[in-house]
């Protein structure tokens, strides 16, 4: 699905969530949604709070946090807490499945797409449970960190000592 098609996918949904809702359907709450899904990756709210604010909208922090919060609900956003950072989100509605090979030392997320892992998923089953969605986070060392890790601690100069 190409990024504007998913954006009027993701426009119509919210919207049908928002009447459904009894929300008011909003200037800012539209351009919180479509900044999302203008993100190429992963995001913050506070990230998205800047760019928000550079289109020249005045928005509150606790605004955008609530519309993320929408966007969840509309099953067009999920949250992700990758080990110890903070919360990151990212727009899902009209997207494939992928999977995060997460950075243990730099923090780096990368996305993968496994069919393997697709199919294995997909045949097995949980007795009465029925899931929704599946998020697998592999932990690891990304290669520079991996490189640096091999290499070792950087060789100090070594000091001499002379009389003069």
């Amino acid at each position: 699905m190409t990024d504007e098609k998913a954006k009027n996918v993701a426009h119509a949904t919210f919207t049908q969530y928002m009447v459904a809702h009894k929300l008011r359907k909003t200037p800012e709450r539209y351009a919180i949604m479509e900044k999302v899904f203008e993100m190429a990756s992963h995001f913050s709210i506070d990230s998205l709070h800047s760019l928000i604010c550079a289109d020249g909208y005045r928005v509150s922090r606790a605004t955008v946090y609530n519309t993320i919060e929408l966007l969840i609900d509309a099953g067009l956003v999920r949250r992700h807490t990758f080990g110890n950072q903070s919360p990151q989100y990212e727009k899902i509605a009209g997207f494939s499945k992928h999977y995060h090979l997460v950075c243990t030392s730099c923090g780096k997320v990368k996305e993968i797409k496994d069919p393997e892992i697709d199919a294995l998923l997909t045949t097995r089953r949980f007795g009465n449970f029925h899931p929704a969605y599946l998020d697998l986070n592999v932990y690891g060392l990304c290669r520079t960190c991996g490189r640096r890790s091999r290499s070792g601690p950087e060789p100090r100069e070594k000091k001499s000592h002379t009389n003069d």
